[in-house]
């Protein structure tokens, strides 16, 4: 079956896009399965060429433009919009019959809006500048990943326990939501473990031993965790603090507040 036909036309910079309901619905695959493949290959997405996120007053305007409450939810506070470049890269990301066969038909039918050549001078400068606009865009997005990965290679040792706290829950965040907090923690563990040559959870149990020794009350020793046994030994810090800045930088984290 052709979904494409099915198709609300929606348009951005000129050129057809799809929001992530529409890309899941045509490639018959669920809206998670988009996010989080997307969150998994972030770094092979360029914005202003692959997708297009709104946000603030550009997200409450195209709102007010599409005026279709099957496209954009009322309440959602970011819109991921996909080119066709992005719907592509998508369709190789998935790699279904489905979804080549679905992207065939995008390809011939929804993205193949017919060119409109502009026809006085007026145009042609209007067409001019917003090819410029564009290209700006796109350098910005460039710029601020650029700025992002600085920010978090300055993630030093001194005050690494907050800063790798903060970039935790946004990495969790870019793959699909707080839930995932608690994979991305034991994930950095696991590595940790292995590049450390350690097992933190003996660790851990060790420390809670000492401090039953020194008389310190259960409840105190509950509240240890893996991070604290992190604490206390410097080259473990170090393992812990490459880790999770491989994984922010990985997703594509940014680390403006």
């Amino acid at each position: 079956m052709n979904m494409t036909n099915q198709l609300i036309p929606i348009e951005m910079n000129n050129q057809r896009i799809l929001t992530t309901q529409q890309l899941a619905a045509v490639y018959e695959t669920d809206t998670n399965n988009i996010k989080n493949n997307f969150a998994n290959h972030k770094d092979h997405f360029v914005e202003g060429v692959h997708y297009y996120l709104l946000k603030g007053e550009e997200l409450r305007a195209f709102k007010r433009e599409v005026n279709n409450i099957d496209l954009v939810k009322t309440n959602v506070n970011q819109l991921y919009l996909w080119t066709e470049r992005g719907a592509n890269r998508h369709c190789k990301i998935l790699d279904t019959d489905k979804a080549w066969e679905q992207f065939d038909n995008l390809e011939e039918t929804y993205f193949r809006v017919k060119e409109q050549r502009p026809d006085c001078i007026e145009d042609v400068l209007i067409q001019s500048l917003q090819e410029m606009k564009e290209v700006k865009q796109q350098i910005q997005a460039t710029n601020k990943r650029l700025d992002g990965i600085s920010d978090i290679v300055a993630l030093d040792t001194h005050s690494w326990r907050e800063d790798a706290r903060r970039l935790i829950v946004k990495i969790a965040q870019a793959i699909g939501g707080n839930e995932y907090i608690k994979d991305v923690n034991a994930e950095v563990f696991r590595l940790v473990e292995l590049r450390g040559a350690t097992r933190l959870s003996i660790r851990l149990t060790n420390m809670r031993r000492r401090m039953a020794d020194n008389g310190v009350c259960k409840s105190k020793r509950d509240r240890l965790n893996k991070v604290d046994v992190i604490a206390e030994d410097k080259k473990l810090i170090e393992i812990y603090v490459a880790i999770v800045k491989e994984m922010a930088i990985k997703y594509g984290v940014d680390t403006v507040a």
